[in-house]
């Protein structure tokens, strides 16, 4: 079974969980392209690099989510699921993205293989609170939208504000029907 990328349940809420994320290393790939082609167009660099495109040709695990967030590089995790964050750009817009694999706990950026490929970074992301939102079916850029919009209404509702741009964090390989994919739109939110 694939790693998750640990967290800690703090309270559950009627829409969504409030997690607190250790601090944690990952490696990432920024690509321009669209929403929904920024996880293909940044695996295969990523997937090279944990299957030893690195300088020690290293095999690293694989963990999820995969993480895709706005670009420039911000905030990213590498464990399941993968996660793509920010404001959505208009739909089919081309744009920068980064997407993350988060790196086995307690791998620190020293001790990380250095990657081979020059586009592909290894960054230390620090802890934080984040409200999370779980749902079933298409990673598309619609459905990511549509539960970010939940989860930023039922944050309002609870006076959670949400600090810098969203992730989108997919869980499961592309071959896995798309009706049982597990993905969350996770946000970082202030203490309260």
């Amino acid at each position: 079974m694939t790693e998750q990328q640990p967290f800690e349940l703090v309270r559950r809420y009627p829409h969504f969980e409030l997690r607190r994320y250790p601090a944690h290393v990952v490696a990432e790939v920024q690509v321009n392209t669209t929403f929904d082609r920024a996880g293909n167009a940044a695996f295969r660099r990523l997937f090279n690099y944990i299957s030893g495109n690195n300088t020690a040709q290293q095999k690293v695990a694989m963990t999820a989510p995969v993480i895709q967030e706005p670009g420039p590089s911000q905030k990213l995790a590498m464990t399941a699921p993968v996660l793509q964050s920010g404001p959505l750009p208009g739909r089919g817009t081309p744009s920068e993205f980064v997407v993350a694999f988060v790196l086995p706990a307690g791998m620190t950026a020293d001790a990380a293989p250095v990657p081979s490929d020059p586009g592909v970074r290894i960054r230390t992301v620090p802890g934080s609170l984040a409200a999370a939102v779980r749902f079933s079916g298409s990673g598309s850029e619609a459905a990511f939208a549509r539960h970010n919009e939940g989860l930023r209404a039922a944050l309002k509702l609870v006076d959670l504000t949400p600090v810098g741009p969203p992730r989108f964090a997919r869980f499961d390989p592309p071959f896995k029907p798309w009706f049982l994919r597990h993905n969350e739109v996770v946000q970082d939110v202030t203490e309260p």
